[in-house]
């Protein structure tokens, strides 16, 4: 899996602009006071400074951790590749363990899971014999839009994602807990490490809701 940062618009400034316009101020550096107004901005929920400031992704994951964050619609904008289109040959995901179910949820996992030898040797065949179908069906001439669907969801699909700091602030709250999916983890704590490299004061705020359970 891999999160690429793209590109993104304005700095911490842009978001104390955007509260202190309000009184027609405008800033060109940055202080050490505006990062009380910031801190201010986040804990009583004022979002809408937070929205000025935005951010670009392209991420490579497997397609059942694409499908739990596309789920997140406000404030961001998802562009994915379509196989109804391409008909490259498809790459799976293959993970390092397995976990096992947990016993009082209906979600979610719990510790290491060992797999038989034959279950090993099962699934390895059976992601190799989804893609040699699927390349079978493309060299035969059906339309990708049908061969696509013989494929698994441990196949890796590509997104450009854009949004708001605040609307990937919202997503980073929810999937860098330590309760959900851990693949889906991975890519939120990827983008949490980049949206804190381009906006350090305004994420150190944004994502302290989590930690308080917000």
């Amino acid at each position: 899996m891999n999160v690429e940062f793209i590109d993104k618009m304005g700095t911490d400034l842009t978001v104390v602009n955007a509260a202190r316009v309000s009184y027609a101020k405008v800033k060109q550096q940055f202080e050490n006071r505006d990062e009380k107004l910031i801190a201010y901005l986040a804990k009583h929920n004022h979002w809408s400074p937070f929205a000025h400031a935005s951010l670009q992704f392209k991420i490579k994951a497997p397609i059942f951790v694409a499908r739990q964050l596309v789920k997140h619609q406000v404030g961001l904008s998802w562009n994915e590749v379509s196989r109804r289109y391409v008909d490259y040959p498809p790459e799976l995901f293959d993970p390092d363990i397995w976990r096992e179910r947990p016993v009082n949820s209906k979600q979610g996992s719990s510790g290491m899971k060992f797999l038989s030898r034959k279950l090993r040797m099962d699934h390895a065949s059976t992601m190799e014999q989804c893609k040699i179908l699927y390349n079978s069906l493309i060299i035969e001439g059906v339309a990708p839009e049908q061969a696509r669907m013989v494929l698994p969801q441990a196949t890796y699909t590509e997104w450009y994602w854009s949004g708001s700091l605040y609307a990937f602030a919202r997503v980073c709250n929810l999937r860098c807990a330590n309760d959900t999916q851990l693949e889906t983890r991975m890519v939120a704590n990827k983008i949490s490490e980049i949206c804190n490299k381009e906006f350090p004061i305004c994420w150190k705020y944004l994502l302290v809701k989590q930690e308080e359970g917000v």
